[in-house]
């Protein structure tokens, strides 16, 4: 397999050591494919997804057609029929015939391999959606049709892994063949529309994962091809010499200068291809990914940018021929440049302010200079460069220096892309000049207005790759930096400009959103109890009770919180971020989610993370053993319990069970003590307790009043969810004892919030209802029913204003 190599204009050769060219095909993976393997994965399951759930619709579709084929003759219908399967097998084998004529045995390859997977997935599918039968049709002798009509896969799959780009008449065959083949199963009965739409979409998908999987053949043009295109355009060459991937140095007949060809082909396109639509996505002011252009767009672009930039009067690399070679290559010939970057020149934060300019380490000041105004005939024409890096700025024998990489640049570009080249001028420059002299040419050359303007986009995101490795590898040089403009120019704005139109933490709360909406799924479909009809037969005054309750958590939790937390916190935005522990914790097992929340929260209220970390352990210290201690007082308060039938049929661990539960603790704790490496292990273990956690406990202690409202909320936001399950467990008609809801509430709550789901979910609702049926005497349907109506009003209900309080605690900077 080829490795793919980025090699447009902006990427400089470090050696010019020949490269042995053949003309032989290479294989690329590109990404569109992988882009157009996931979009008919989707659409494969939103198709499923009809045939399942849209019952109704399908079958009405399928019905209409049904009807209208009665109307036609039958003998005829059979041999249109005959005729069509003849013609869906001739099409694909007159095409590989052609496609063998001209060579290109190894698409056919793919072809043929993309069509046995189609065939294979058809049978596949036809095993996995049988009892689908808004994608069959019952049979004369019995039995029913194949879910996917699968004559038509393996054939789109194989004339879609050729690919038919530029071949229209092959296309048309194609077309009409699918179409009457398509109308000759609708009219049989043996395909319904479904199945007719699945089995494209299923050669579609798999012809893509097979393009995907081995790569595309590309072929390399020869030396001998190059110097035939050039010499079409007029360029007498004496020599075609390879001197990288993409990359050829001709010398012209005739002592005239040696031209810099570049090749653009499916390599340069795929190369980076998800990684620059990463950025598209994320960034307002990021280029449009190469591979998103068709290549002839993409050589006129690159040809124009050049010509521009040499009409402008900046030293550049000036195009003298551009080729479309095929469908799939082209290349642009520029007037070749004897001159190194700044990359290979210079080293990296080696200048030193006070040191002499020509001590050879960095730039000199007039070269600086110069650089600067090359980019300023680049920005009195409006022509914004977007790429400049150490690697785009060159500088030949004679000091003079040249802005090259221009392929992803813009004509009449606008005043912030403009802003953003000044900065990445800044930057490079920096690097290699440091931030003093580099702030003091560009003053003196493009003026105090301009620099000033850049100084809010000093940004990594904003920069050239090349440019952002290369400060990551001088962490302080960027800070430095924007410290020097300032320094200089201390009117100049200093507040960054907000770049980004998707952050990684919006891409993380849209992932959130969807796991959230799969969790509401699963708990709406596959629960035993309809939550619709529950709420709707459930008695009103007590849901209202237990709704209040519910309700009433929150604000408790806020006093809980804001209890372990020594300094002051503003009592709204904490609610606000107990409100929104709800929303987050759907996706985060155990309370994770809470926790990082809350942290999170401290952080920007202005607590150091050790302190805030402190206060958190403090917390769940507290909260585990708060917990056990009201389950073991419900639990002896059981057997007195007058207010039900549970204390009947309470099963409780017995007295000689939590004899032997004590003394496997004693046991271990023992053996901890007596084992060196046991010992040495918890004493790591608990470092962490003792060193932060008990120093915040003792800060605590300093405040009893907030340690009392802390603890007390603490128990409170437990009675809180007791009182909200026992008023949940009366509207649904029963009458258990009050302290064996409790205790089924404490116990059922604590073992499920282990199992490692979103919010407990299962091990919550079983754990608990089953502690229910065995401690407080309920029917095994109407603890059920109690449970899912508590987890409705306490897990499922709280999303939505999680989401805006989450939402608005972003928005004000506080989490």
């Amino acid at each position: 397999m080829a490795t793919v190599i980025q090699a447009d204009e902006s990427q400089e050769p470090r050696t010019a050591q020949p490269t042995p060219r053949g003309g032989h095909a290479d294989r690329v993976r590109h990404p569109a494919a992988l882009l157009r393997l996931v979009s008919g994965l989707c659409w494969i399951a939103l198709v499923l997804l009809l045939a399942g759930y849209a019952r109704s619709a399908a079958l009405g579709l399928d019905t209409d057609v049904s009807r209208g084929t009665e109307l036609l003759p039958w003998p005829p219908v059979k041999l249109a029929a005959a005729l069509c399967g003849a013609a869906l097998l001739l099409v694909p084998l007159g095409y590989a015939v052609d496609r063998l004529l001209h060579a290109d045995g190894r698409r056919v390859a793919d072809g043929v391999l993309a069509a046995v997977l189609a065939y294979g997935l058809s049978l596949a599918l036809d095993l996995l959606a049988g009892d689908l039968t808004t994608l069959t049709h019952p049979l004369p002798g019995g039995g029913r049709t194949d879910p996917v009509y699968g004559h038509l896969a393996p054939v789109v799959a194989f004339m879609t892994a050729i690919g038919t780009a530029g071949m229209r008449r092959w296309r048309t065959a194609l077309a009409v063949a699918l179409t009457l083949s398509g109308l000759s199963g609708l009219i049989t009965g043996y395909a319904t529309p479904l199945s007719l739409l699945l089995s494209l979409l299923l050669g579609w998908t798999t012809a893509h994962a097979t393009r995907y999987a081995v790569g595309e053949p590309v072929g390399t043009p020869t030396e001998g091809q190059i110097g035939a295109a050039l010499a079409a355009c007029g360029v007498r060459t004496d020599a075609v010499l390879a001197v990288g991937p993409t990359r050829y140095l001709v010398t012209q007949h005739g002592g005239r200068p040696d031209l810099d060809v570049h090749l653009l082909d499916r390599h340069v396109q795929a190369s980076g291809l998800l990684g620059h639509l990463w950025l598209a996505l994320r960034l307002r002011t990021a280029p449009r990914p190469l591979g998103l252009r068709p290549l002839r767009a993409g050589l006129e672009h690159q040809t124009l940018l050049g010509h521009a930039a040499a009409a402008a009067g900046t030293r550049t690399r000036a195009p003298v021929a551009a080729v479309e070679l095929s469908p799939d290559a082209a290349l642009v010939a520029y007037r070749r440049i004897d001159a190194r970057p700044f990359a290979e020149l210079f080293a990296e934060g080696a200048a030193d302010p006070d040191s002499a300019p020509t001590d050879g380490n960095a730039p000199t000041d007039a070269e600086l200079r110069d650089a600067l105004e090359q980019l300023a005939l680049l920005q009195r024409r409006r022509i914004a460069h977007r790429s400049l890096s150490p690697q785009t700025v060159l500088l030949d024998a004679e000091g003079r220096v040249h802005l090259v990489g221009l392929a992803r640049g813009e004509i009449a570009a606008s005043d912030l892309l403009l802003r953003l080249d000044v900065a990445g001028m800044l930057a490079v420059l920096a690097v290699h000049a440091g931030p003093e002299r580099a702030v003091r040419a560009a003053i003196e050359v493009l003026g105090r207005g301009p620099v000033g303007a850049a100084l809010p986009l000093l940004q990594p995101i904003a920069l050239a790759r090349d440019t952002r490795a290369a400060l990551a590898r001088h962490k302080e040089l960027a800070g430095e930096l924007r410290a020097e403009v300032q320094r200089q120019m201390p009117q100049a704005t200093a507040e960054p400009v907000r770049l980004e139109r998707l952050r990684p933490r919006t891409l993380l709360t849209g992932i959130a959103g969807i796991a959230v909406g799969y969790a509401l799924l699963q708990f709406l479909f596959s629960s035993e109890v309809n939550p619709v009809l529950l709420v709707a037969d459930a008695d009103p005054l007590w849901l209202a009770g237990a709704a209040l309750w519910a309700a009433a958590s929150y604000p408790v939790a806020t006093f809980a919180f804001s209890g372990f937390v020594p300094e002051k916190l503003s009592f709204r935005s904490t609610l606000a971020a107990q409100v929104a522990g709800s929303f987050v914790k759907v996706v985060a097992p155990g309370g994770v989610g809470g926790l990082a929340l809350n942290t999170r929260y401290l952080q920007c209220a202005g607590i150091p993370t050790a302190q805030a970390m402190s206060s958190i352990g403090v917390s769940q210290l507290f909260g585990l053993v708060l917990h056990m201690l009201q389950l073991a007082v419900f639990s002896a308060l059981v057997g007195v319990d007058s207010g039900g039938a549970g204390a009947e049929s309470s099963s409780l661990p017995s007295g000689w069970v939590l004899w032997l539960a004590g003394a496997a603790t004693a046991v271990v704790a023992v053996s901890i003590a007596a084992v060196p490496s046991l010992r040495r292990r918890a004493q790591t273990l608990l470092r962490p307790l003792r060193a932060e956690v008990l120093p915040r406990l003792l800060d605590l202690a300093q405040q009893p009043g907030r340690l009392a409202s802390g603890v007390a909320g603490q128990l409170l936001v437990s009675m809180c969810f007791v009182v909200c399950l026992y008023c949940c467990t009366r509207a649904v008609g029963q009458h258990p004892g009050f302290n064996a809801v409790a205790v089924s509430f404490l116990a059922g709550n604590a073992a499920g919030n282990v199992v490692p789901t979103p919010g407990g979910i299962g091990g919550v609702e079983s754990l608990t209802a089953g502690m229910l049926t065995t401690t407080a005497g309920m029917g095994s349907g109407t603890a059920i029913a109690a449970v899912m109506l508590y987890r409705l009003l306490t897990f499922i209900i709280p999303v939505l204003p999680g989401w805006a309080a989450f939402s608005w605690l972003k928005r004000r900077r506080a989490i």
